[in-house]
């Protein structure tokens, strides 16, 4: 068995060069990739038909100025570094690009991009806790729109079986991601911050099962690990990501650890199944429905904040992190209401401004520094 740390290194290179690891997947298989834009995106009906579906989610550090033209100033970093990126010209070996528009700048970004990649862009209902009926059958229709689309684009045809069985592979990654992050939680000095992000990272990049496989042997070796001495205070986070990484090495040299994350980078992909269904894209769709704790997936009744309290007491946390994506509205919406549901469950928490763009990170430090001394 390999160990932890070549484990984890290998992680890390597919994690650090999307690029290497689509040009691996096509000389194994033939096929290519399909992009995949934040947030939230039946995978399953690309793996289904073959392809690669890779996640787009910027770059670090990136210097913007060709996107400048297409976007609005306010726009979030990630779609900034994409526009950016797509503009010169990093995406066009893609065979398609998947859109979903939960936001108004996601709709803009499908509005104006200039890619040579055909895009398919998709709704999905907001009505969804409400009329929930209803909303199975809008997500079918729209995610039957992507199966058709991406039929036609590739070239391919997209059986219920191979749909039903790219769920089952889905399924299993997300079980294997979870025990992943209990395992780190429960021994929180063994793995760094940058390891487990890159661990999870790497699954936007890789085939599903490929990266089950892989992380299946790093959790026994895992299990196998003495345990690791950690004195520092553990924390839940939330957000959208929790890069650039300067960001988790600062959280890092504060001696935080994360037990649990709320991150759409991460742990939201992957904390609930897909139910099997007779017809595997009603499957899906009953899936995002039943989706909770994500401000772009609307519900009234706000359940994000609860969601942070139980998990908080589940892992014995000492604090919730809220990571705010700088110009992400509909987190910055919600944010007063967590605001208050924290306050009002005595539970400590300090909010920090998480932008790709930054190259300077002085302030953040100081900020965690302080609140890891008032904890």
């Amino acid at each position: 068995m390999s160990t932890i740390f070549e484990l984890i290194s290998q992680f890390k290179a597919i994690a650090d060069d999307p690029k290497k690891a689509m040009d691996d997947f096509k000389k194994e298989t033939g096929k290519g990739a399909v992009g995949i834009m934040p947030v939230y995106c039946p995978e399953e009906i690309v793996h289904a038909a073959g392809y690669l579906p890779i996640g787009m989610w910027g770059a670090q550090g990136k210097q913007i100025s060709k996107a400048r033209t297409l976007l609005p100033p306010f726009a979030c970093s990630i779609m900034q570094s994409v526009m950016e990126l797509q503009l010169e010209g990093a995406y066009d070996e893609l065979d398609a690009v998947i859109f979903s528009v939960p936001c108004d700048t996601l709709k803009c970004m499908s509005q104006k991009w200039k890619g040579s990649a055909p895009q398919i862009v998709f709704t999905h209902p907001q009505n969804r806790k409400h009329a929930q009926t209803a909303a199975n059958v809008f997500c079918r229709a729209e995610y039957a729109h992507i199966k058709e689309e991406l039929e036609d684009i590739l070239g391919v045809k997209i059986t219920k079986k191979a749909l039903q069985n790219s769920i089952a592979i889905y399924n299993e990654n997300r079980a294997a991601c979870r025990e992943f992050s209990d395992l780190v939680a429960a021994n929180p000095g063994l793995i760094k911050l940058r390891d487990r992000h890159a661990v999870i990272k790497a699954r936007w990049f890789m085939p599903k099962e490929k990266h089950t496989a892989m992380l299946k042997e790093l959790n026994e070796a895992i299990k196998a690990a003495d345990k690791a001495p950690f004195n520092g205070k553990k924390v839940v986070v939330s957000g959208i990501t929790l890069e650039p990484y300067d960001v988790l090495d600062i959280f890092e040299e504060n001696g935080f650890a994360i037990v649990w994350d709320d991150l759409a980078q991460e742990g939201r992909n992957f904390r609930q199944d897909v139910a099997y269904d007779e017809d595997p894209l009603m499957a899906l769709a009953k899936a995002w429905n039943a989706f909770d704790g994500c401000s772009l997936a609307t519900d009234a009744d706000k359940p994000k904040g609860g969601m942070l309290i139980d998990a908080l007491k589940k892992y014995d946390a000492d604090a919730v992190i809220v990571c705010m994506m700088k110009f992400c509205d509909p987190e910055e919406f919600d944010y007063p209401i967590l605001l208050l549901q924290f306050e009002e469950a005595g539970v400590k928490h300090i909010q920090v401004e998480i932008d790709q763009e930054s190259t300077s990170f002085e302030q953040l430090r100081t900020r965690i520094q302080t609140f890891a001394e008032v904890l």
